[in-house]
Parts: C-alpha cells; sequence; structure tokens
C-alpha cells in the first residue's frame, strides 16, 4: 500500500529536465492547451477542438510532448477508455483520479478494507463512539501515510453500516454512552460482527460493490459520482448504461 502526501496538493514545482524550448508551433499550441486545464486535465478530442489540428498534428504533438517529459497521460476515472492528458507540474484533481480511495484508478479495496478494520478496532475497544472519535483515532494512526478528512471517516463508516460490520445509534446518555450528548450520532459494533459459522460474516450489502465504496455519500444519478458512470456499478449488473 503506497500513498503519498504529495496528492494532498495539486500543483507541483516544474520537474527537472523539462524544457520547453525547441517546440514547433504545434507542439506549443497543443501544449497551452493542456496546461490551461491544470489539474483537471483535458480528453484528446477536446484538444483538437481547441487547436483545430487534425488528428495526427495532435496525436504527433502529443507523442512528442511525452517523449520531452512536458505531459503526462493520467487515468480519469469516470471514463479510463478516454485519452486524458496533464500537464507534469500538476496533479490529478480528486475528480479526476478518485482521491485517497483510489490507486492508478482503481478503487484501492486494501486501503479501504485496512481503514475499516482499524476503525472495528477502535470500535471494539472503545464500545461505542463519535465520528470524532474515530476521526482523532485515525489521525493519530501512524498507518495511513495521509490524514483523512471528517467526510472521508463519515463514508468510511456509511459502508461499514451497510456492510452490517457497525450499527448507527444516538446516545441515550446512560451507561455506555454516559460521557456522549444525549442525540448524538454514534457507533458500536454490530454483534457478531466480522465472526459467522463457516467463514466471515457478509451484510447483504457486501456484494454489491457500493458496500465497499467510500464514496457513496457523494454518488448521485446526474453527479461527477454515479451509477451510470462506476465501472465496477456496471460489470456487476451486467449490462450496458
Amino acid at each position: 500500500m503506497s500513498r503519498s502526501n504529495a496528492n494532498l496538493s495539486s500543483l507541483k514545482r516544474r520537474r527537472p529536465g523539462t524544457d520547453e524550448s525547441g517546440l514547433i508551433d504545434s507542439e506549443r499550441a497543443v501544449l497551452n492547451s493542456i496546461k490551461s486545464k491544470g489539474n483537471m486535465g483535458i480528453w484528446t478530442r477536446d484538444i483538437k477542438q481547441e487547436t483545430n489540428f487534425s488528428d495526427p498534428v495532435v496525436n504527433k504533438s502529443i507523442k512528442s510532448l511525452m517523449a520531452k517529459n512536458l505531459i503526462k497521460e493520467v487515468v480519469n476515472i469516470q471514463n479510463k477508455g478516454k485519452k486524458h492528458y496533464m500537464s507534469v507540474e500538476f496533479e490529478p484533481s480528486k475528480e479526476i483520479s478518485g482521491g485517497e480511495w483510489y490507486s492508478n484508478g482503481a478503487l484501492d479495496k486494501e486501503l479501504i478494507k485496512t481503514v475499516q478494520n482499524m476503525c472495528l478496532r477502535f470500535l471494539r475497544a472503545q464500545k461505542v463512539t463519535t465520528i470524532e472519535g474515530v476521526h482523532n483515532d485515525l489521525k493519530k494512526s501512524r498507518v495511513l501515510t495521509f490524514e483523512p478528512s471528517r467526510e472521508q471517516v463519515v463514508d468510511i463508516l456509511n459502508s461499514m453500516v451497510l456492510d452490517n460490520n457497525i450499527i448507527e445509534v444516538k446516545s441515550s446518555g446512560l451507561g455506555d454512552y454516559h460521557s456522549i450528548p444525549i442525540g448524538t450520532i454514534c457507533y458500536r459494533v454490530a454483534s457478531g460482527a466480522g465472526v459467522a459459522k463457516g467463514g466471515p460474516k457478509k451484510g447483504g450489502f457486501a456484494s454489491i460493490p457500493c458496500g465497499a465504496c467510500p464514496r457513496i455519500s457523494v454518488c448521485t444519478p446526474d453527479g461527477p459520482i454515479s451509477p451510470a458512470t462506476c465501472v465496477y456499478y456496471t460489470k456487476w449488473l451486467d449490462v450496458e448504461f
């Protein structure tokens, strides 16, 4: 599991050896088109529309710019089949890369499982805790090489609720909840979570990709993350949207 704190910043310093001198007009026009999109990058077809160049000219320019280490090809999680390019001084935005939960354009299931197990251990030790409690525990952890946001923690906890590993409840202010204000949303381990006869327990939602996806809270029919653009959901259904 490899993670770099560098992906917390979208803009990087120019890398050594990226010399723009000697570019011909078509290469410079293509480079300017790509650079203008910053950390969002640009699709090949849009480059052609912006520069009004033919396919051979654009393709040749891209190949030359790649060889000169001025641009790079990146994976767009929303459209993996499209050639997407970005200037080398930028790192893909979360809309393009998927953020920390993705690696090389694919949902990092190993990382998600690691974070879920960390949450489960903390919840078992505390019996009951709030989002803030889990968030603080993860921030103190030396396992992760990035600091998860509160929103990311909520996404992980929601996926665990859907998978029947934990339950979401409201504090009664009594017993195990005595230190938590009444009405505060909190979490505790579900009875028998992770243990079942003949193998690990799985909730009814476990077989669906959504059950392991930490971005489910921002998944909407018309949004940048949606069932229509999710390759994992499409593959699970084995249909084309």
